[in-house]
């Protein structure tokens, strides 16, 4: 059998305990056993090792060059030790772990993004990973394991048996421009006065761009002809800065974008006609059940719902 496997903690503190009073009764007090019973492990261990740890002096013991090598490790083995005990109460009691969720866009900025800020609070030692993805890739990756719960819009040919859902919120659908767009600082902008410009907007199907051509439809105003489509914020991003492009954006996202942590010199536009994607659930499947961590994490989402 080989010396670690045959070492034990009680060997390890031992061998540290000495190295660092240089004395075997001070050591033997400090893990709480006798000096005699000090001095037979020692032996017991030096006998497994096949060398001596320490030289006896007058005025103490001194390391070896194998003692050193070994009081290395044990001084890693026992830091593991002791941080094992930390890490498991941290994440039965719900303070550590990996937490993975998924969401669309919006909730990514104005719901996730202020419950890790509010997790890390209490429990610094949570990992989160976020990944934003339209709601049909979200309820797949919810279905394969991949998340713990999700914040997306299933469909309707979802079975809702499998899921526990809670209703979240409405998103509003706001037009972002460059801050030098001719629109830009206009009051009750309409529909009608947008459509000769340029325009990026997310994929034929999705949410926001189902509401903002039923919102041209309502109004009986034709959409605009020339239009990117991209889902991608960075692209959005980089046509409105040196273009007259509208992006339509959640609020969330304008709020974030426009605010004082951002110098992205973009602006919100002042549009009369009111623009709302059909609202997105929290979800979580029912057979499954959550970590301690992913539950309090799921539960502090539910408290902003």
């Amino acid at each position: 059998m080989s010396i670690a496997h045959r070492l034990k903690t009680n060997h390890l503190r031992l061998i540290l305990r000495i190295a660092e009073t240089g004395k075997l009764q001070s050591a033997a007090q400090d893990i709480a056993i006798s000096q005699p019973a000090a001095s037979r492990m020692l032996s017991e261990i030096e006998a497994m090792v096949g060398a001596p740890l320490f030289t006896r002096h007058a005025k103490g013991m001194v390391v070896t060059p194998v003692g050193a090598t070994i009081r290395r490790h044990a001084r890693q083995i026992l830091q593991d030790y002791d941080r094992l005990e930390t890490d498991v109460l941290q994440v039965t009691a719900g303070q550590a772990g990996m937490v993975r969720i998924g969401t669309v866009t919006g909730p990514a900025v104005g719901m996730v993004v202020p419950v890790i800020r509010a997790v890390r609070e209490y429990a610094p030692a949570v990992e989160f990973t976020v990944e934003v993805a339209p709601s049909t890739t979200l309820m797949r990756g919810l279905d394969e394991g991949n998340f713990d719960f999700v914040i997306a819009r299933p469909m309707a040919h979802e079975n809702s048996r499998n899921y526990q859902i809670y209703p979240a919120r409405n998103e509003i659908v706001s037009m972002l421009v460059s801050d030098n767009h001719p629109m830009a600082g206009r009051k009750n902008v309409r529909l009608r006065d947008l459509t000769e410009f340029e325009w990026i907007i997310q994929d034929r199907g999705t949410p926001i761009r189902s509401a903002v051509e039923a919102a041209f439809h309502a109004n009986k105003v034709p959409l605009p002809g020339l239009i990117t489509s991209s889902s991608s914020l960075l692209v959005a991003l980089a046509l409105l800065a040196k273009s007259t492009v509208i992006a339509p954006q959640s609020d969330e996202v304008i709020e974030l974008l426009t605010g004082s942590a951002f110098d992205a010199k973009v602006t919100r536009l002042d549009l009369v006609e009111d623009i709302r994607v059909s609202p997105f659930f929290l979800i979580v499947q029912k057979d499954r059940e959550l970590s301690p961590v992913a539950r309090q994490v799921f539960e502090e989402t539910c408290r902003r719902l």
